[in-house]
């Protein structure tokens, strides 16, 4: 390690196999913390090549416990979280407003890193059960068109990692990983990402496979579609900026999304907004969230897939998913 941390300090990136040695050799304990926390801290002074990512995601889907749910065709909502803007779990309610609507949903995520409420914290104090059984994940998708993913379930290699993420409390490369190592392999996925050149890259890394896929990255900096600016959106076929009327809607303020100060103030937000009880400006930027996640699934326009998603939340066909997904954990 002592090697590979004087080549980053002297502002040498690392090959592809390198990026993916080094994560392999935190798995296997073979650094100590502040080893870890060195090589985690130089990532956040400089960023990281296209060649790491490919070589940390790698490493990543290779230690991973998969999950074959190949028989279904989902999608993963996932954002990298690290924008520092303390929404409310805006991605994980798109995810029952998609369920809702018929689409499958395979939703990885985590514990809040850099933010108060994680996509986990919220799902574990409404009472979602974590496991990392193939029967349970595949009952719940039959029966809820959504199964939870709880990354330290399926990625235990990197257990030596999450107390030193814990205690940095700031955004590192594992956020940017987060959407990309779904041990479920989604054959769809929407992901967020907290900057422009992070979009690109992962726009290049996803053309090399079969997904369908949408990156988004708000200008202003959000993880996701935010109705507060334009949007650039990176598909399989196009790269554009949508305005928050080409959805139809209304500009919204920052504090329209605001997420509150604990878990208990997001779960009290995520239960109102799946009530039907949420804002105007709550309910459209989860709904056009779902809306672009549907037509990336089913391929069809933005608008369509923003119409099939208001339904969903305003029938309560969102909410019923969820409250099976409560009854399935208490089983």
């Amino acid at each position: 390690m002592k090697k590979i941390l004087n080549r980053l300090i002297n502002h040498e990136p690392l090959s592809k196999e390198e990026a993916r040695g080094v994560l392999v050799s935190i798995s296997e304990g073979k650094y100590n913390p502040s080893q870890i926390a060195s090589f985690l801290t130089i990532y956040m002074m400089r960023s990281v090549t296209l060649e790491e990512l490919e070589g940390f995601r790698d490493a990543l889907l290779e230690l991973c416990l998969a999950v074959d749910l190949n028989d279904y065709n989902t999608i993963d909502l996932c954002g990298t979280g690290g924008d520092g803007k303390n929404t409310f779990n805006i991605s994980t309610l798109s995810s029952f407003v998609t369920a809702g609507a018929g689409v499958q949903v395979t939703k990885h995520g985590n514990y809040g890193v850099s933010s108060i409420s994680g996509s986990s914290n919220v799902m574990e104090y409404l009472g979602i059960k974590f496991s990392n059984s193939p029967d349970f994940l595949k009952r719940c998708l039959d029966q809820a068109n959504i199964c939870v993913l709880h990354a330290p379930l399926f990625h235990p290699a990197m257990k030596n990692v999450a107390p030193i993420r814990k205690e940095l409390g700031v955004k590192t490369f594992f956020n940017m990983l987060g959407p990309m190592v779904n041990p479920a392999f989604p054959k769809n996925q929407l992901v967020g990402v907290f900057d422009l050149e992070l979009a690109r890259m992962y726009g290049y890394l996803y053309q090399k496979n079969t997904k369908n896929y949408a990156v988004l990255h708000a200008i202003d900096g959000y993880d996701e579609i935010s109705l507060t600016g334009p949007v650039k959106v990176i598909t399989n076929t196009s790269e554009t900026i949508l305005q928050p009327e080409d959805f139809g809607v209304s500009k919204i303020k920052q504090s329209d999304i605001y997420g509150g100060e604990s878990v208990s103030d997001s779960a009290r937000i995520f239960l109102k907004i799946l009530n039907g009880n949420g804002t105007i400006a709550q309910k459209n930027v989860v709904c056009v969230n779902a809306g672009m996640a549907i037509s990336v699934t089913e391929n069809c326009n933005i608008q369509e897939g923003f119409e099939k998603a208001k339904e969903s939340l305003n029938s309560g066909s969102a909410l019923k998913a969820l409250m099976k997904l409560q009854m399935l954990s208490q089983q």
